[in-house]
């Protein structure tokens, strides 16, 4: 990390795929099996603390439903936060369902109104997270590689897994640190 009046170091950086938990564990919501987008929404506003934690540290919640009008159309935007280290706008749109092409087309949208109209001037360019309930790897890879917009697209869980798939999640958690260590060094 930087020390006061030092010299900031390559690996000072902060980066918005760090600073974002991913997976979410929305547990502490109590949804039933069956839920809406609105559903789950006040239940993140309502625990708001709870998720903003869940989300990670530095995270000011700026508003929801936030309107913006492109052409003839209104569109509502469903969560704004700031991220106070990124010192940029993060706007994160919920998914009841897998993701889609489509989901990145549209937080593309949003990010670039966002740059237009929402940025301040010592602020960097706002990042998305697309929060949805499943997602295909390579489908996200294609959707969101070489967009000019940082879009991360995380899962939420809205219970813990099982011991086995949480034993998984650690193995394979475990080789990409060992892998990104490896590479480090290189």
């Amino acid at each position: 990390m930087l020390a006061k009046g030092a010299k900031p170091n390559a690996t000072d950086a902060v980066n918005a795929q760090d600073e974002i938990r991913h997976p979410l564990v929305l547990e502490f919501l109590g949804l039933r099996d069956e839920y809406s987008e609105t559903d789950l929404e006040q239940g993140l506003i309502g625990h708001l603390e709870s998720f903003l934690l869940e989300l990670g540290n530095d995270l000011a919640f700026v508003g929801r439903q936030r309107r913006l009008r492109i052409d003839d159309v209104w569109y509502r935007v469903d969560l704004i936060f700031f991220h106070r280290r990124l010192r940029c706008l993060v706007i994160i749109d919920l998914k009841l369902g897998r993701f889609t092409h489509s989901d990145s087309g549209q937080m593309h949208m949003y990010l670039n109104y966002a740059r237009e109209h929402w940025m301040q001037t010592n602020e960097n360019p706002p990042i998305g997270v697309i929060l949805c309930s499943s997602k295909g790897e390579s489908l996200v890879r294609y959707a969101t590689d070489a967009l000019p917009n940082k879009l991360l697209v995380h899962e939420y869980l809205t219970a813990l897994p099982n011991e086995k798939v949480l034993s998984i999640e650690l193995a394979k958690s475990r080789r990409q640190l060992e892998q990104f260590k490896l590479e480090k060094v290189k």
